[in-house]
């Protein structure tokens, strides 16, 4: 299965200048655990995730003065639409993260989370172990 089928074609996308509270409103109602930043003077593409707004607020900054730049990861690694997903998950792993954003000719196509390759995965593996339980 390849990442263009797991991915979350809803991309959230945020300025730099969002307040933190602002950027967790609209992930909260778009119901995603991470923006894309667009901000050209970062060098471009960055991300933002709930694990980002977490730790600032943990650490007592206040969520209505802290603007995403701050807290936007920058060297993002990017994920293509074309690969798959254990290449994805090994991205992650490696990375130590729960998401990739998803580049399609250099623009945004989507955003893949630990979550969607679990449920992708799930009912393939689930399937698989029916078929060894069946006699032949």
């Amino acid at each position: 299965m390849l990442v263009r089928d797991a991915m979350s074609k809803v991309v959230l996308t945020i300025g730099p200048d969002h307040t933190l509270r602002q950027a967790a409103a609209l992930m909260s109602a778009r119901r995603v655990g991470a923006a894309v930043v667009h901000d050209p003077d970062a060098g471009g593409i960055g991300i933002l995730t709930e694990r980002d707004i977490l730790n600032s607020v943990g650490l007592g900054e206040d969520p209505d003065a802290e603007r995403t730049h701050a807290h936007t990861t920058n060297d993002v690694v990017f994920a293509a639409p074309t690969w798959t997903l254990e290449e994805a998950a090994s991205a992650m792993a490696h990375g130590g993260f729960r998401h990739l954003v998803v580049l399609d000719r250099g623009e945004p196509a989507g955003i893949v989370s630990v979550r969607d390759i679990i449920r992708c995965w799930a009912p393939v593996r689930q399937r698989a172990r029916e078929a060894q339980q069946i006699p032949a």
